[in-house]
């Protein structure tokens, strides 16, 4: 982990003083409740307008910057890195998990002519309220009792996407135990194989250091998140082989 000028390590260095911090807090106690229950409700009162889905994904997106902003965490990425993500097209992102803020911090930093969508438990569309937000943003219900069923699902969900549209996939399929990368499964591979798309790996460092496992305040600091080139499945390869390319591809970046 890099160090900074005093010998503190750059991700938990708190980037704002003290009392900003104190400030940032009370204010996201006070507002934080009413701002989601905006985001929850909007979808039912505004998933009839046109162009309802393109709004609600900037203001979903909006909003997981402000709650960063909030808790005085920034995420840094390369220019060229989001460039590079904003001109992505038919493509998989496949991204390593150390915590709960990753989401934040990927809905925060990806550019917003770049499309993404996650998948959730299809248990989350019981709800009338969760079902009509998630059908706003675009997630994909995935049953988990029978994989290859799930596996089906993702498949014909990945299929009928746009180009410009990617899912993430945790190929760990958890936050990671260890300080390394976890064992990954194969599932983003098999996706990209049936639906010919490419993998877009991302390699997030230090979430785990602002809010490890079993907190639920997160530290000040920084998070860096990189994009690596493009990667393309070998037909003359196998799922393993291919899988095992990735993770060497990802723990390269992970642990320079």
């Amino acid at each position: 982990m890099p160090l900074s000028p005093d010998g503190q390590d750059r991700a938990t260095r708190a980037i704002d003083p003290l009392p900003i911090r104190l400030i940032k807090r009370a204010i996201l106690v006070l507002v934080g409740l009413i701002y989601f229950l905006f985001v929850a409700f909007a979808p039912l009162l505004c998933v009839r307008r046109r162009g309802f889905r393109g709004w609600y994904w900037r203001l979903v997106k909006r909003s997981c910057s402000r709650l960063l902003w909030l808790l005085s965490i920034r995420v840094e990425m390369r220019p060229e890195e989001k460039n590079a993500l904003a001109a992505d097209t038919n493509s998989i992102i496949v991204v390593n998990h150390r915590s709960h803020l990753d989401g934040f911090c990927l809905m925060h930093v990806v550019p917003d002519t770049k499309w993404f969508t996650f998948a959730a438990k299809a248990e989350f569309w019981n709800s009338k309220l969760l079902r009509t937000g998630f059908d706003g943003a675009g997630l994909v219900p995935i049953t988990r009792d029978s994989g290859s069923t799930a596996m089906k699902t993702l498949i014909k969900a990945v299929k009928e996407m746009p180009a410009r549209c990617s899912i993430v996939l945790f190929p760990e399929g958890t936050r990671a135990k260890t300080e390394s990368l976890g064992d990954f499964k194969a599932g983003a591979v098999l996706v990209a194989r049936e639906t010919g798309r490419t993998i877009t790996p991302i390699v997030i460092h230090d979430s785990d250091s602002l809010l490890p496992r079993g907190k639920h305040l997160p530290r000040s600091g920084t998070i860096r998140v990189e994009a690596l080139p493009t990667f393309a499945c070998d037909p003359a390869a196998s799922v393993d082989e291919d899988l095992a390319r990735l993770r060497r591809q990802m723990m390269a970046v992970f642990e320079r």
